[in-house]
């Protein structure tokens, strides 16, 4: 196995003993290990959910809808799910609470991890914020939270808790209530308060703090809650290549800076676009709207190509835990770019099938092995879950970085 050094933080081994009834050793036995999930979490942005797992979808669309989930489970074990609070609550007390929830629960029943995005954020807030004091605002950004985090404890245990802070406070295409308040409070003034009220609303979640400015600016803001005792567990870094892929020497100078913080990094954000690039002089990406932006062959090829490297380069780097696109599909994308795996009608891209080989069997374990005369059987894998089958026996367990031998009664 040729990758096993580079990825060998990705892989442990384990040593299984099998016994009768009486615990006799069963020697010779045929034992087949099966990865039937990844540790790593291979995720997309996938708002598809909601509408299918709250039977709101059109007769005529549920088949197309179920067939794109079909395609989504087939590859990913983690989602997003949106929490902008002006969608989420879009009239004060009158949270989707009920639709989100089935969505989380659809996702969790099928094995996969749910990330909420984001709790606080000055775009798509609550217009409603307006009306009330800056006291007030923060007053129910704290309700928010609380509810939210608590409401959805044990279907979500991952969120990102505030949503582009370095632009926050000077954040000027309009006026919203979180810009206000995180003006008073200061970038890591407001960071360490929404951490601290998610943090005792779930203590064990996950809670990460998401950007798209990969600029020391970024490096800078995280310093200065680490030195506030901002309990941050992973850094989000959104990267959304519209104008054109990064390359491999911006991704390894973008991971080289932030893990000098030694903090999980989790790529939250990622579009790498099977159409033409957006222009360079476009700021604000949300600017650039056009009537049609078409997926062409060539351009799928190119697509292919850089999903495959930074995918693998991503894999490699041993701090990264986690890598979400943005659009698994090109059928209702972010800014209409073609910018999924899967294309308007479904058909899977060239970029879906080299993900899902990489995933599914460059980086997956599935052995066959035999027991010894002691019944001992080892092997090693990537981190993850797995299925021991041993004749009409199936055993489910976890492949950690914890050497121990497991002893099975067959």
């Amino acid at each position: 196995m040729g990758h096993t050094n580079e990825l060998a933080h990705r892989m442990a081994s384990k040593t299984f003993k099998l016994v009768d009834e009486a615990g006799n050793p069963i020697a010779g036995k045929e034992v087949v290990l099966k990865h039937t999930n990844h540790k790593f979490l291979f995720g997309c942005g996938i708002f598809d959910v909601i509408d299918v797992a709250n039977k709101n979808v059109p007769a005529d669309r549920l088949a197309f809808q179920e067939q794109k989930l079909d395609k989504f489970l087939e590859v990913f074990n983690s989602a997003t799910l949106p929490f902008y609070w002006g969608t989420f609550e879009p009239e004060k007390g009158k949270p989707r609470t009920k639709e989100l929830k089935a969505a989380a629960q659809w996702l969790k029943e099928r094995n996969v991890t749910v990330k909420g995005h984001p709790l606080c954020w000055h775009t798509v807030t609550a217009p409603w914020l307006l009306e009330m004091s800056n006291e007030e605002i923060l007053k129910a950004q704290f309700e928010r939270i609380e509810r939210d985090v608590s409401d959805f404890k044990g279907l979500i245990d991952m969120w990102d808790v505030i949503n582009e802070v370095v632009i926050m406070p000077i954040f000027d295409k309009y006026d919203n209530g979180i810009t206000r308040i995180s003006q008073e409070l200061g970038r890591v003034g407001i960071i360490k308060e929404m951490f601290a009220k998610t943090r005792e609303s779930n203590p064990g979640a996950t809670l990460l703090l998401n950007d798209f400015n990969t600029s020391i600016n970024y490096e800078i803001l995280i310093d200065g809650c680490l030195h506030a005792g901002i309990p941050i567990d992973a850094i989000g870094i959104q990267s959304h290549q519209h104008q054109g892929y990064w390359g491999r020497e911006k991704l390894e100078e973008v991971l080289d800076r932030f893990s000098h913080f030694g903090l999980p990094i989790h790529f939250t954000e990622n579009t790498l676009t099977s159409g033409h690039l957006m222009p360079l002089e476009i700021e604000d990406l949300n600017d650039y709207q056009i009537p049609e932006w078409p997926s062409t062959p060539e351009f799928e090829e190119r697509q292919a190509k850089e999903i495959e490297e930074m995918y693998t380069i991503l894999f490699k780097h041993p701090l990264v835990e986690a890598i979400t696109t943005w659009s698994f599909s090109d059928d209702g994308a972010w800014l209409g770019a073609p910018a999924g795996f899967l294309r308007t009608d479904n058909s899977p891209k060239p970029s879906y099938e080299v993900l899902k080989k990489l995933i599914k069997e460059d980086w997956s374990t599935n052995v066959t092995g035999k027991t010894d005369d002691n019944g001992i059987v080892s092997f090693e894998g990537f981190l993850g879950e797995y299925d021991l089958v041993c004749g009409d026996k199936k055993v489910r367990f976890k492949l950690d970085k914890i050497a121990e031998t497991v002893q099975i009664i067959i």
